[in-house]
């Protein structure tokens, strides 16, 4: 059971999280947090004592988790690595469209804005980023991909979606994401069916 200390915590990083989305790490202060998550004043600095920094771990955390599970999902359902990438990205470009292009990928925006002056910042970041990569290779891989080729494939799936992401929301159109899902999904059928074709 959650207690109402936990609750407050949890708001705030998610009351952080979509400040970040919508106006950066930079753009997002603290007192902005706090009226967004209708939290008491002094919550920041007692549910995270580092304050700003530790609030941005806990969103760039949290937003890790939410893609993880969003990849694990579509794994799951479309069954195929090419079906697993065209779900993954039409769930992003469905949360992109239907925010007005305001909301996108938290960790790409906290790496680009902190990653060279915030150490703790930038392994977050990097861990968010092999939290998804990593169980994107291990899906090629039970589909017949070495281990190796496999890992080279999954780190560009994920970085054309970031970029893909990025491109979407400056150009107001998720045609982007589309163009990624179309190539994404004929390269990693193409690299399965020959892996596949090969044993």
């Amino acid at each position: 059971m959650a207690t109402k200390g936990d609750l407050t915590k949890a708001r705030l990083a998610e009351s952080m999280l979509e400040l970040i989305q919508t106006n950066g790490y930079s753009g997002t202060g603290l007192s902005a947090v706090i009226a967004h998550a209708s939290a008491p004043k002094g919550s920041v600095y007692f549910h995270f004592p580092d304050g700003k920094e530790g609030l941005g771990l806990a969103a760039v955390e949290l937003a890790a988790r939410r893609f993880e599970t969003l990849i694990a999902e579509a794994a799951l359902e479309a069954g195929t690595p090419a079906g697993s990438i065209r779900a993954a990205i039409a769930a992003l470009s469905a949360i992109v469209g239907d925010s007005g292009f305001q909301l996108g990928c938290p960790v790409s925006v906290v790496t680009l804005e902190m990653g060279a002056e915030s150490e703790r910042l930038r392994e977050a970041c990097a861990t968010a980023f092999e939290s998804w990569i990593s169980p994107t290779a291990a899906f090629l891989e039970s589909n017949g991909l070495a281990a190796g080729e496999a890992r080279e494939l999954a780190t560009v799936v994920v970085a054309t979606i970031e970029g893909a992401v990025i491109v979407s929301r400056a150009l107001r159109s998720t045609q982007p994401l589309a163009n990624a899902a179309d190539v994404l999904a004929e390269l990693v059928d193409q690299r399965c069916g020959t892996a596949g074709a090969a044993r």
